[in-house]
């Protein structure tokens, strides 16, 4: 058996055709839709990105104890669980987090893994001529200095000097990558490849004939700097929005077209008899939905948490083509995996193999429950969205780690002097972890207020004192997940919950 999963970043479910979108052009996702399960109900579970890779590795929710980090020596990583039973894995990415200080230990627990350069002032290329002098369409950009150039705006755009031609783009690169591996190894068994691309994640960065797919009808001067939103509210006129949605929508197009050579090499090889495919992502990202860009500084809206899921099973090739609405979520996908090579799931696992899901439909979890560590606990169960703030935000929140790191650096000696040495968790295999006090500069959407939304009735409206018995509800569905996840006292203290 073999398996191959296609991963992307920030790619919205609503700018896909099989999801309902009207005018992205994305023919090879409506392609896989007819070849594998399309999952109607995938939510998050962790936010953003690494966070939701340690999930996608341990099959365990990781924003109750600790926020953005790298794996830790007592997790259970799906990669190296095949690999340890004689499953060779290898990753392909150019998702430049994996080789900083907050990510450096997801690719090493692969058999081998390969990396393509240049996303997002990735520290690549070292050319000092370099100068930045476009201006930015964002207003939020320009309060804050006009171009927005800081020295990971600069180094991006060294990096974007290399990358003028079609196959020296990052994910051209990761992709043909992929493409090796399954070139060579077609005839082999017992394997699986993850395929990872940065994209459409901003910068939307693409050549000219990808943005020819699309009417821009921007008429400010060419020069300007449309394609790096900032995570701020939208101060920005209508016409502006559009094309900065054209550019995100070129993105994915982009993306599109690399899917169809993976689905092209299945067909040359006739991987789907035996070959489980999945193609997924870690969240969406707003483009001005709800009057915001981005991610992290606004709740976790339904654009971001609501995220597409496509399933290959050659075990049920019967399923292909059908949709299942059961409420699935990142965490299922180690079992999935771990269940698909009989390798046996460990008892950490709080996610759920998928295999029924795809056979019947049958429903593993009444709701979602998601969030950011340290902020707003969500629940989604497919009629309504709830969003929980804390009922005594003054409580103090605290990292668990014994890998004291944040996304490009490490904890600063000043935050680590006030850790102490606290018991174990259950799933931290009898290893007492580090408390550490977190940074006051957290995502924390607290400020926010609770609210419900009602997704079938439109999903615009504060409805939560409309509905209390939903609330109640949804209440009841996060505490029963904080305590299968054994969360921190102080989290329940915080939300108003009681153990």
């Amino acid at each position: 058996m073999r398996a191959i999963m296609v991963m992307y970043d920030s790619l919205n479910r609503h700018m896909l055709e099989p999801y309902g979108c009207d005018w992205t052009l994305t023919p090879n996702f409506c392609r896989l839709a007819q070849r594998a399960v399309q999952f109607e109900n995938n939510y998050v579970g962790s936010m953003p990105c690494m966070p939701a890779r340690r999930e996608l590795h341990t099959g365990r929710y990781n924003f109750f104890h600790r926020g953005w980090g790298p794996l830790e020596p007592f997790d259970d990583s799906m990669p190296e669980i095949l690999k340890n039973a004689g499953i060779y894995t290898h990753l392909v990415s150019d998702h430049q987090h994996y080789w900083e200080d907050g990510g450096a230990t997801y690719h090493g627990r692969y058999s081998s893994w390969e990396i393509s350069r240049g996303q997002e002032g990735d520290p690549w290329k070292a050319d000092l001529h370099v100068e930045y002098s476009r201006q930015s369409v964002f207003r939020a950009k320009q309060k804050a200095g006009g171009s927005g150039a800081s020295p990971r705006v600069i180094q991006d755009e060294r990096n974007r000097r290399f990358m003028d031609t079609e196959e020296k783009t990052s994910q051209a690169v990761t992709f043909a990558a992929g493409l090796d591996f399954i070139r060579r190894n077609h005839d082999q068994d017992n394997w699986f490849l993850q395929i990872e691309t940065f994209d459409p994640h901003e910068p939307f960065y693409t050549l000219p004939a990808d943005k020819a797919l699309y009417p821009h009808h921007f008429t400010g001067d060419a020069d300007l700097e449309a394609d790096w939103p900032p995570y701020a509210p939208v101060e920005e006129d209508a016409e502006t929005v559009q094309h900065v949605r054209y550019n995100y929508a070129a993105l994915v197009s982009k993306c599109d077209r690399y899917l169809g050579q993976v689905l092209d090499m299945m067909d040359q090889y006739d991987l789907w008899k035996d070959t489980m495919l999945i193609v997924n992502t870690d969240h969406g990202f707003l483009l001005g939905e709800h009057g915001w860009w981005g991610k992290s500084a606004m709740p976790v809206y339904e654009e971001l948490a609501h995220i597409p899921l496509f399933i290959h099973d050659p075990r049920q090739p019967a399923c292909d083509g059908q949709k299942r609405k059961a409420i699935t979520q990142t965490i299922d996908l180690a079992p999935t995996l771990l269940e698909f090579f009989g390798v046996e799931i460990p008892e950490d696992m709080e996610g759920r193999s998928l295999t029924r899901v795809i056979a019947a439909d049958e429903p593993i979890r009444n709701c979602a429950v998601f969030g950011y560590f340290g902020s707003q606990v969500n629940a989604a169960d497919g009629h309504y969205l709830y969003m929980h703030s804390g009922e005594r935000p003054e409580v103090a929140v605290y990292e668990y780690t014994l890998m004291p790191c944040h996304m490009r650096q490490m904890f600063s000696p000043e935050q680590l002097r006030n850790a102490q040495l606290a018991p174990p968790f259950r799933f931290t295999k009898g290893c007492p972890v580090l408390r550490v006090p977190a940074k006051k500069r957290r995502v924390d959407t607290t400020g926010f207020g609770s609210a419900l939304y009602d997704l079938q009735g439109g999903a615009d409206s504060n409805v939560l004192e409309e509905h209390p018995e939903v609330v109640q509800a949804m209440k009841r569905e996060i505490c029963a997940a904080m305590r299968r996840s054994d969360a921190p006292e102080e989290v329940f203290q915080r939300l108003g919950f009681v153990r």
